[in-house]
């Protein structure tokens, strides 16, 4: 199966998403209305009960103090997709279309190595900062700079941490890092989701959560990873 992806809106008056929180990390994070959201879905599936049909989600604003710098909050990938790439390229495509809608920089505060490692082949390089919170602020357009690629990873060896992260640490000492994809993303099937977003997120201001195909491939109206594998706080 090979997933759609769509931006579904743009802040401030960004789709809600109703996410299964059985499935998906931070799923509540997704219901604000305050941000942008962007999706991977399977264009053949219908409706879960009350919860819409993604595969993955992406959340993303403006920077508070800098327009011309963006960040993706939250992404989550559902429980049994983890591990395939999809939240790295779900991050590639809306970094791609932040981009073309003349963001200079992208933005994301990273909790994990895999994480890390994850947003590396999406493009995003580690500045060198950390929030408040320890988390490892990466950005693209990267400088593709090796030595800034290691020494985001010492900032986690210092912690100490356990398998699996211990061993996926130490497997990538060296000079080597991970190169960006370059896969074009935007699948003949976005054109699907298309459809969908123009009955749902065209509409009024109170049509503006999206539920994901129905059984008969349309958006139903409405009046109202581990699935995250990165997270940032707003600033």
């Amino acid at each position: 199966m090979d997933p759609a992806f769509r931006v579904l809106g743009w802040p401030p008056d960004g789709p809600q998403l109703r996410l299964d929180y059985r499935r998906f990390r931070y799923a509540g994070k997704f219901v604000m209305s305050n941000t942008g959201k962007a999706v991977a879905c399977d264009p053949d599936a219908t409706r879960e009960g009350e919860y819409d049909a993604a595969l993955a989600a992406v959340a993303f604003n403006e920077d508070r103090t800098d327009p011309a710098t963006w960040w993706l909050r939250y992404i989550t990938v559902r429980d049994d997709l983890r591990g395939e790439g999809l939240g790295a390229r779900l991050a590639a495509f809306a970094a791609d279309r932040i981009e073309s809608r003349g963001g200079d920089r992208i933005r994301i505060a990273v909790n994990n190595p895999f994480a890390y490692q994850a947003l590396y082949k999406a493009g995003f390089g580690f500045t060198g900062e950390e929030t408040g919170i320890a988390e490892l602020v990466l950005e693209r357009p990267d400088p593709r700079d090796t030595e800034a690629y290691q020494s985001g990873l010492d900032r986690y060896r210092t912690r100490d941490p356990g398998d699996p992260e211990a061993t996926f640490l130490d497997d990538k000492r060296g000079p080597r890092r991970p190169a960006a994809s370059t896969r074009d993303l935007e699948t003949p099937c976005a054109r699907t989701v298309a459809k969908w977003v123009t009955q749902t997120c065209g509409r009024s201001r109170r049509s503006r959560t999206w539920r994901g195909p129905t059984s008969r491939g349309a958006s139903s109206p409405s009046t109202r990873t581990t699935g995250c594998i990165a997270t940032s706080r707003r600033r």
